[in-house]
């Protein structure tokens, strides 16, 4: 066996030689003291491995104290190594360390619980085998765990080891929910269980950062359920009296479960109870310095001796080691204070209250008070990310607070926020909260204070405003006070979130100046973090509900440095790191105020109100000197400059600047269109620079320019031409894009995202300036889009087809048949592509060429049908017949361009026998689209194409087999489809056919006559109030269908209409159409499908008109054949209903003409 030990190991090859118990121990601890003093060097995990396996070979489990070395060994090498043990390993150790649990004394448990939790670490799911000796009815660890086990060491180990059965590696299966179910029990038992009597509260303290572990571990290890209506209510009180553990002054009696309400749960004062962890009886010292030497620099009074070197990250599980627990803080908690704005921590006490021995004492404990109240903001945080956010929305008012401050505070996450002596536990509490705030965007819609309150109750949307008023308050508080850079930087994040989801336009005005004058110093931060969320912040205050007045109103004020940071001065040591004592780099050149206004405290400069208006906002000037400027100040730590000159500010902020002026150009145009030019000068040089993440937001920066512009134009603005950009500065600009460094990021290759981000800004170039472009310049464009869409990577593929289908709208290229025709023959290739992404925007681009078509038919005329291909025709018409067959992203856009297609074709091609098959297949296809379980989108789209494809006179309507399938599917969708959108468009495409024989015979006639009688009819039955809302439109839509086939109805026809408009059937249809003649109802939909049919939106007068030609036209009829005598039967029932319509419209007209003159 010896032969085959790793030369690395002498010692263990030593143990294989010598028989002697204390040899073999003897060598055990000098390999382990060798590991100790010099450190683990990193060997392979193989031969780490090896060692192990060979060794529980070598150690019998009746030597007791050599077993123990051995776990310890077990536990050093793999805690230190970090090894990831094969299954063979993990099973040899598994073996050894459950037979040493039940074969060894019970003095040497906790060594080998401690070997077993490192073994097990992240490998719970490969541990099926072992799990149920483990956790099983009478496992040993939950005998071990168990609260009425006496031995605080073995439940502490004990609990640990479970919680690293629990731990999910990113990338593994989770645990058996058996067994996570067990493990979760038992850790929620253990800290709802009160501490055992003569329990020392530090061992105590342990056990519970155990549980608290281990209930992270569970929550986190995949998707997890709450059983029973209380259990997440138990987790939640627990958490929240853990979060307080400790904690100066709090004597409260804590609810065992919280209930969902939208009222708070305040915590009643009562007298301690024994048996839950008290604070110590003597009034704890504040932190202060021990004398070590240490300087806290810029620290101020937040800064304690023990955070300096602390090794604990954030986030307990993702520190390396961490497979038994972290390491401590060194913070104490302040004294007892009353309740005031002013953060507790801040209030200094004496060192002299404790001796050396008890003060040592102290400070371990609130050490581990620190870790429990940690531990449980984690957890808190799992339960955030695991819990859907509409079921935890009823638990906000018991962890923040919905009325103003006044009396005693509730305790709530922002009692940690201001008043937590520890920086991590405020991080934490920060995070917790940030968890919270995203995504409740719509949960937060309700709030409301505009209106004055009311004071017999509080209504939900004011305790909602309240809350929110509440945050902005203490968070800007902990802006004040907070000087650890990490934690202010979850300050600024957690402000961000908070911005991002707030509904300020129905909130009282005045909540975001204070928050955005606040922020200006920190942009000045020596700490490249806080300046990060800094510009975040400043990101969110521009994107919320854009273009809000009062942020419109802040980015027009102007500069005014020192005005707005001389509330401050306290933090002016932490904050003007770019000109210490009042000086700058000799070696900078200095940099004009207007350059750098914001990071200069220059004399507020009085301007007219012209000048102010026309100055550009302080926030973009700061964005564009933060890309472009040289830093005016710079430390060794911060990175290396570009080339040899002045080093820039640190990639995060440049990129985080890029992205608020983005965010500015996009939601107040207005503003920065003023600084066109030098935004655009910002770009280029973005686009220049080497780094892809700088030049890829400012390929982004350069298409939200273009939106802009393009918004701007349209015509549904309504933005007077004196405001717009002028058509010739636009030209300017892109001439000085498209010549720039934008051609060589089209051809970086090496960079696809990069490359289809430059695709999506050629998309963006307003059409009236892409016509006065060079033509050199176009074409250009042009082909460079045509080239890219046969790159091989899908992102560039996928752009460069999209600003194809961009393109095909405009104006000065949709009439060049050589130009359609080659978009035509890209985007039919690129539909054969083998990403969904790309064969959808193929499909939109083929719709939006097919819109071309039809715009150059009623346009141009036939001259331009008759240029364009017959064999390219049939292509694209075959090629959106599959692909309406596909997924529905393509499908939606394949159907349009189907419909456009049909209503595009001439009789010539549609009567050649190249067409015919092509031509059934595609109706074909809009009909199974129709009828199938599609998304309501592609549904809608199909309905529209039937309609579109209804208009071709050269369409036989009357004559193919297949059109009475089209007729039937779209009788049957208006009646029965519980889309009302999609019965709109239905009754619209019913009623296009411009002749009666594109109705077939009166059996089909009759039967989209009853279709669309019976939709009438049940018009206003839905059990969705979303759909309740368009039933206006749906009626208006079918009263103009039914009248249309009045219009168009025949002798033949009237029996069947006779019979429908004779009974209660036609006392219904009459009422509706009373309304639509007198234009009682209607809307934006049904005008739509008013257009869609072919209609031209006529106001009652002319409505009623056409109703008194149909009246004339069906006097007129005779009857033919046969059944002349119910022909003439039903003629005369249809007359008379149209006479008695006729004279009720017009008396109700006049009834409503005479009321209004008797009114005046």
């Amino acid at each position: 066996m010896a032969q085959n030990m790793p030369r690395k190991y002498p010692h263990i090859i030593t143990l294989s030689l010598f028989a002697s118990r204390f040899d073999v121990m003897f060598i055990l601890r000098r390999f382990s003291s060798q590991n100790e003093q010099q450190g683990v060097p990193v060997h392979r995990a193989a031969d780490v491995c090896t060692l192990l396996k060979h060794a529980s070979f070598l150690v019998p489990l009746s030597q007791e104290h050599l077993v123990i070395k051995f776990c310890q060994l077990m536990h050093h090498l793999l805690n230190q190594l970090k090894v990831i043990m094969d299954e063979q390993t993990l099973d040899v150790l598994l073996n050894y360390t459950a037979s040493a649990l039940k074969m060894c004394s019970t003095w040497t448990h906790s060594d080998v619980l401690l070997a077993l939790s490192t073994v097990v670490y992240g490998n719970g799911p490969q541990c099926h085998q072992h799990l149920s000796d483990l956790l099983g009815e009478d496992g040993v660890l939950l005998l071990y765990s168990a609260p009425s086990q006496p031995n605080m060491e073995l439940r502490r180990v004990a609990l640990n080891c479970m919680a690293n059965i629990c731990l999910r590696i990113p990338g593994q299966p989770p645990l058996d929910d058996q067994y996570r179910g067990v493990c979760f029990r038992v850790f929620l038992t253990t800290l709802q269980s009160p501490k055992p009597p003569n329990t020392d509260e530090l061992f105590y303290c342990m056990v519970i950062q155990a549980a608290l572990k281990g209930l992270q571990c569970c929550l986190s290890g995949g998707k997890w359920k709450f059983n029973g209506g209380e259990e997440l209510g138990s987790v939640l009180a627990i958490l929240k009296r853990l979060m307080f553990q400790g904690a100066p002054g709090v004597s409260v009696e804590w609810p065992a479960v919280l209930y969902p309400a939208p009222l708070p749960q305040y915590e009643g004062l009562s007298a301690p109870k024994s048996a839950e962890p008290q604070k110590p009886s003597e009034p704890p010292k504040d932190r202060k310095s021990r004398g070590k030497g240490k300087k806290t620099s810029t620290e101020g009074s937040r800064g304690d001796d023990g955070e300096e070197d602390d090794r604990e990250a954030v986030s307990a599980l993702q520190k390396g080691g961490g497979r038994e627990g972290g390491r401590g803080e060194g913070e104490s908690l302040s004294k007892p204070s009353a309740p005031s704005l002013y953060p507790s921590w801040k209030l200094n006490s004496s060192d002299s209250e404790f001796s050396d021995m008890e003060g040592n004492a102290q400070s371990k404990l609130r050490l581990n008070h620190g870790h429990v109240r940690q531990g449980a903001l984690h957890c808190l945080l799992a339960v955030v990310k695991s819990v859907e956010k509409r079921t935890l929305y009823g638990y906000w008012s018991s962890f923040i607070p919905d009325s103003p401050t006044g009396g005693q505070p509730p305790l709530t996450l922002l009692t940690i926020i201001l008043k937590d002596p520890s920086p991590k536990v405020r991080a934490c509490a920060l995070q917790v909260l940030s968890a919270m705030l995203d995504g409740s965007r719509q949960f937060l819609a309700v709030a409301e204070d505009t209106a004055s309150p009311r004071t017999s109750y509080t209504p939900f949307s004011f305790s909602l405003a309240t809350a929110i008023r509440e945050l902005h308050r203490a968070l800007s508080l902990a802006l004040l006070a907070e000087t650890a850079p990490q934690t202010l930087t979850q300050v600024i994040k957690c402000l961000a979130y908070l911005v991002a989801n707030a509904p300020y336009h129905r909130l009282r005005p005045g909540l975001l100046s204070p928050l955005w004058k606040q922020m200006r110093p920190y942009v000045r931060h020596r700490d490249v973090n806080v300046r990060v969320s800094v510009l975040t912040l400043y990101g969110a205050l521009v994107t919320t509900q854009a273009p809000f007045p009062e942020v419109q109103l802040l980015l027009r004020q102007p500069d005014s440095g020192s005005s707005s940071a001389g509330s401050f001065t306290p933090q002016d040591s932490a904050l003007s790191w770019r000109q210490r004592d009042g000086t700058s780099s000799p070696s900078r050149t200095p940099v004009t105020p207007s350059q750098r206004s914001s990071h200069t405290h220059s004399p507020h400069i009085l301007r007219t109100p012209g000048e102010e208006e026309s100055s550009p906002p302080w926030l973009l000037q700061l964005c564009v000197s933060l890309v472009t400027q040289p830093r005016e100040d710079q430390s060794d730590s911060e990175g290396a400059g570009t080339g040899g000159g002045a080093a820039l500010e640190p990639s995060p902020i440049r990129l985080e600047a890029l992205q608020v002026l983005s965010h500015l150009v996009r939601g107040y145009f207005s503003l920065a269109q003023a600084c066109l030019c030098d935004i655009g000068q910002v770009s280029a040089r973005c686009l220049g620079e080497t780094d892809p993440s700088i030049q890829l937001h400012g390929a982004k920066l350069l298409e939200e320019l273009g939106t802009g512009i393009i918004q701007q134009y349209r015509a549904e603005n309504n933005v007077p031409e004196s405001l717009r950009v002028p058509i010739s500065q636009v030209v300017q600009f892109w001439s000085e894009v498209l010549s720039g460094p934008l051609n060589g990021v089209l051809q970086s290759e090496q960079h696809p995202m990069l490359q289809s981000s430059a695709c999506d800004t050629l998309s963006s170039i307003l059409p009236q300036a892409f016509a006065q472009l060079p033509d050199k310049t176009q074409l250009m464009c042009i082909t460079v889009l045509l080239g890219l869409t046969y790159s091989e990577n899908y992102l560039v593929k996928t752009a460069a087809v999209r600003a194809l289908g961009v393109y095909i709208l405009f104006p000065c290229l949709r009439e060049d048949v050589m130009f359609v025709a080659d978009t035509a023959n890209t985007i039919l290739a690129t539909l054969e592509d083998r990403s969904t992404n790309v064969r959808a925007k193929a499909a939109w681009s083929l719709g939006n060429l097919t819109d071309t078509l039809i715009v150059n038919m009623e346009s141009v005329g036939v001259d331009f049908q008759e240029e364009l291909s017959d064999m390219l025709l049939l292509k694209m018409l075959q090629a959106a017949t599959r692909a309406s067959a596909d997924k529905d992203r393509v499908k939606s856009n394949a159907v349009r361009a189907l419909g456009n297609l049909l209503y595009f074709l001439r009789r010539s091609q549609l009567t050649r026998s190249a067409f015919q098959r092509p031509l059934e297949e595609a109706v074909r296809a809009l009909v199974k689209t129709v009828q199938s379980e599609a998304t309501m989108k592609v549904r809608w789209n199909a309905c529209y194409a039937l309609g579109k494809a209804f208009r071709n006179p050269a369409l036989p309507l009357d004559s193919a087999l297949w059109s009475c399938d089209a007729f039937s599917a779209l009788c049957h969708v208006v009646t029965s489809c519980k889309n009302f959108k999609v019965r709109i468009k239905s009754a619209a495409a019913l009623a296009v056919p411009a002749r009666r024989s594109c109705y077939g015979d009166t059996k089909r006639f009759s039967c989209v006559w009853r279709s669309l009688a019976t939709a009438l009819e049940n018009s206003e039955d839905t059990n969705d109030f979303l759909e309740y809302r368009y039933s206006a439109s749906l009626r208006h839509t079918l009263s103009q269908a039914l009248l249309h086939l009045l219009s168009l109805s025949q002798s033949q026809d009237m029996p069947a209409l006779g019979q429908s408009l004779a009974g209660e059937e036609g006392k219904g249809i009459k009422e509706h159409l009373i309304r639509y003649l007198r234009a009682e109802e209607g809307g934006g939909e049904g005008a739509e499908g008013e257009k869609d049919a072919g209609g031209d939106g006529f106001n009652p007068q002319q409505r009623i008109g056409c109703l008194q030609q149909t009246l004339i036209r069906l006097k007129g009829l005779e009857a033919e054949g046969e059944g002349g005598g119910k022909e003439e039967r039903g003629k005369e029932v249809v007359v008379s209903f149209l006479e008695d319509l006729t004279k009720t419209c017009e008396e109700l007209s006049s009834c409503s003409a005479g009321f209004q003159k008797t009114e005046t």
